[in-house]
Formats: C-alpha cells, structure tokens, sequence
C-alpha cells in the first residue's frame, strides 16, 4: 500500500497557501501537495480530472466560494479540509462530510486533528478498494472495511451501492453491507463497462437494470428506484446502444 498522500490547495492567498505549505511540510512527511491554485477557474479542472488524497480549501475567495466550487464536483472522492478566517459557514462546510474546518491563523493542533481523521478516512478506502489494480474483474471481490472487520463481497453480485452519510451501502440480491468509507472509494468499479456511476449517491450494476423510466428513474432488479442525474444521462445512454 502506498503511504504517500497527495493534497491540493485551494487559496486565493498566496502567502496562505506557503504557510500551510510549511505547516504540512513540518507536521506530515508523507504529504506531498500535488498542486496549489489562487482561482477557482484553474482550480476547478483539476479537481475533475485528478485524483487527491486531502483537499484544502478556503471558503471565502473571488468569483466563487469554495462551498460553491465543490457543488460543481459532485461525488469528490477525496478528504476535504476547510481553512478559513470565517466561522459563519461551519454547518455548511460539514454538509460535504468535511474532516476538519480551521480557523485562520491556523492552529497546529487543530491542523492535526482534522489531518489525522482525513488520514483514518483514507485508510479506511484503501482497505475497501481494489487491491489488485483500478479494474475490476466479475470474478475479483472487493473488500468491505465496516467497524467490525472486512466483508468480503463478490463484484458480479454487487446489484448497486448507495452512499448515506459518511457510508456506503453496497446490495446483492441477498444482502446489504455497510462500509464505513465514503462512495468515492468505489469509484474503481466504474472503471469497467458493468459499472456506471448514475448519480453522486449511486453506482449501479448496468447488467442488473431492468428498465429506465423517462422521468429519470432507474428501476433495479431487486425494484429500487433510483435517480439519474441529468448530467450523465446521454452517457448512461450510450452504454446500452453499445451493447
């Protein structure tokens, strides 16, 4: 298992995006900061295209706020930390699952805390993913990390996973496991064509659909009724034209 974990910095202030630099430099050997942006215009193609460990971000910033920024990445799979010299937008900041939010002049301490739940986190989603590689094969498993062990569940039966709060419900036909990562650290799934990410709370199993309704309903082999959402439907689409 790698043990390097790769963050981004979101800051409209250069000088507190160096100070955090040297924060994280004395405090986590281990964290390497992949990239830093001073705009949310540059900031936000990186975000769609990369993948990170730790995001920190700034809520307050030109143009967008950082709030706002992260509601046009829906599904982020990484660890978020807010770094502000605000405290009014806390309840929302956590609406994202946040691990931390620090108030500026940061806190070593409370910098700590919050890296030290976003390490947990990431732990807990390497647990769960794929430890043979990116793509999943129908005959692999995949391990599901829960608060009392790994539940070992073969990816052919996975009917769909459904994220709720902080976990990720993963269903077969007999059965429901709860894992205690978040729904991107099943992302790798999507990585081949029986897997389709249809919404930032569902990825299902394309060959257990059984019909799409034209009000933007998915209907499941075990009848539940899930929602796609209207920014991957021509894609979600194509997959049956290919077929």
């Amino acid at each position: 298992m790698n043990d390097s974990i790769s963050c981004i910095i979101i800051d409209d202030e250069q000088d507190a995006i160096d100070l955090l630099k040297s924060r994280l430099s004395n405090l986590y050997s281990e964290i390497v900061v992949a990239d830093e942006f001073t705009r949310w215009e540059q900031a936000l193609p990186a975000l769609r295209n990369n993948s990170y460990d730790i995001l920190f971000i700034d809520v307050s910033m030109p143009g967008k706020t950082g709030l706002e920024l992260l509601k046009l990445v829906p599904g982020l799979a990484c660890e978020i930390i807010f770094v502000t010299a605000h405290d009014n937008f806390a309840l929302n900041a956590f609406s994202f699952s946040a691990s931390g939010y620090i108030l500026k002049p940061i806190d070593d301490a409370e910098l700590s805390v919050a890296i030290n739940k976003s390490i947990e986190r990431i732990k807990n989603k390497r647990v769960a993913g794929n430890p043979q590689g990116s793509t999943a094969r129908l005959s692999e498993k995949i391990g599901v990390h829960n608060n009392n062990g790994i539940d070992y569940v073969n990816v052919e039966d996975i009917l769909y996973l459904e994220s709720e709060n902080k976990c990720t419900h993963i269903v077969t036909d007999d059965d429901k496991f709860t894992s205690v990562a978040n729904i991107g650290a099943f992302k790798h799934l999507t990585d081949t064509h029986q897997f389709f990410q249809v919404h930032r709370s569902f990825i299902v199993n394309v060959n257990c659909i059984l019909r799409y309704e034209s009000t933007g309903i998915i209907i499941m082999r075990d009848k539940k009724e899930i929602p796609l959402s209207r920014n991957v439907k021509n894609d979600f689409l194509k997959i049956f034209d290919s077929k």
